[in-house]
Formats: structure tokens, C-alpha cells, sequence
């Protein structure tokens, strides 16, 4: 896959020269009446450089976080109002490296048992964003898009469309990922 080629490429020259901040984000799964969903938060507007972008919920590790799992379960709490409880955690993804910020995100996967409800923290979530998994699976919603953003001009870069809502960038490789996951399972 060559974004993940990219990617190795990308850690091995950018983390020889820097020390990147740490965060963590959740791919949290749970029921919506019979149909397993997960969640993605649209970020709110401000001056950062990951702002109004569409993501898992997650953020900066805290010195009281003693892993990145910690960090995982708690941001999902305070961004989207899932108590940490409620998340149990099934498995580590692949971490990141976000050169434009100089984040190394450490993403987690995990299931709640019941159906949930969404608390978003308004500071930092302008909305909580519910998609079927079937729609990750499918491969009809796998495209490629052209964008500008503050620190690249007309990329093409692979994404994902869920309805009106396009998906790109590390959220996107942590989704391609998981998709992988699932599919390599059903053949197991």
C-alpha cells in the first residue's frame, strides 16, 4: 500500500530531526439498534492546523496518562461524553506521524455494548458524526480527491465519503487500516 510505504518513508526522516508532541485517538464501535456504527467528530473552527478537519475523537497525552491508551479512553470521554468505562479497548492501530503538527498519534480501537449517547465537548467538537461500518466497508466510498490546505496546494490524496462527509489525511490511513482488518478476517 503505498501510503503506508509513504508513511515510513515520512517517520524515518522527519523523527531523526524532531521530537514530536504524542496524542491518541479511538475508532470506537457500538450498536445503533442492530447495526454495529462508529463515530468521527467534525473539529471546530479555529487557527489550528487540523481545524474544521473531520477525525476520531482524541487528543494531546497528558503526563497523568500512563500509556497512550489512557489517553485514548479519556479524550473520547471529554470530547464526545463516552464514559471511559463504556469504551473496552480491543487492540492498538498503527501509530502516525502528522508532519504538519508534529504529532506522533497513537490510534486505539475499541467497542462499546450498548447504544450510545453523544455529549460533545463544544470547545473543541462542532459535531459528532455517526456512520454505518457497512459504509466503511464498502468500496464505492473509497475515492480520490484533489484539496488545498494551509501547508500543501492541489494534492491528490485518497479518501473516504460517507455521505456528504469526506475523510482524508491520517484519519483516513487509520480507517483504511481497520477496513483492511475486517476484510482480511472475513477470509480467515
Amino acid at each position: 500500500m503505498a501510503a503506508v510505504q509513504r508513511l515510513d518513508e515520512m517517520q524515518r526522516i522527519t523523527l531523526e530531526d524532531r521530537t514530536p508532541k504524542e496524542a491518541s485517538v479511538m475508532m470506537l464501535i457500538y450498536p445503533k439498534g442492530d447495526i454495529p456504527h462508529f463515530v468521527l467528530i467534525e473539529r471546530t473552527t479555529s487557527t489550528g492546523k487540523h481545524s474544521g478537519q473531520i477525525a476520531f475523537p482524541g487528543g494531546r497525552k497528558e503526563r497523568s496518562d500512563h500509556d497512550h491508551s489512557v489517553t485514548a479512553l479519556r479524550e473520547t470521554e471529554e470530547e464526545i461524553g463516552i464514559d471511559r468505562n463504556d469504551q473496552h479497548l480491543i487492540m492498538p492501530l498503527t501509530s502516525i506521524y502528522i508532519p504538519p503538527s508534529n504529532y506522533m498519534v497513537y490510534p486505539y480501537l475499541a467497542f462499546a455494548k450498548a447504544e450510545l449517547k453523544f455529549t460533545p465537548q463544544i470547545s473543541e467538537v462542532k459535531s459528532v458524526i455517526e456512520i454505518k461500518l457497512s459504509e466503511l466497508l464498502d468500496h464505492k466510498n473509497q475515492k480520490r480527491t484533489v484539496l488545498s490546505t494551509s501547508y500543501m496546494k492541489e494534492v491528490s490524496v485518497p479518501c473516504f465519503y460517507f455521505g456528504e462527509v469526506m475523510v482524508w489525511g491520517a484519519t483516513a490511513m487509520m480507517l483504511q487500516e481497520i477496513k483492511d482488518a475486517f476484510i482480511a478476517a472475513e477470509f480467515e
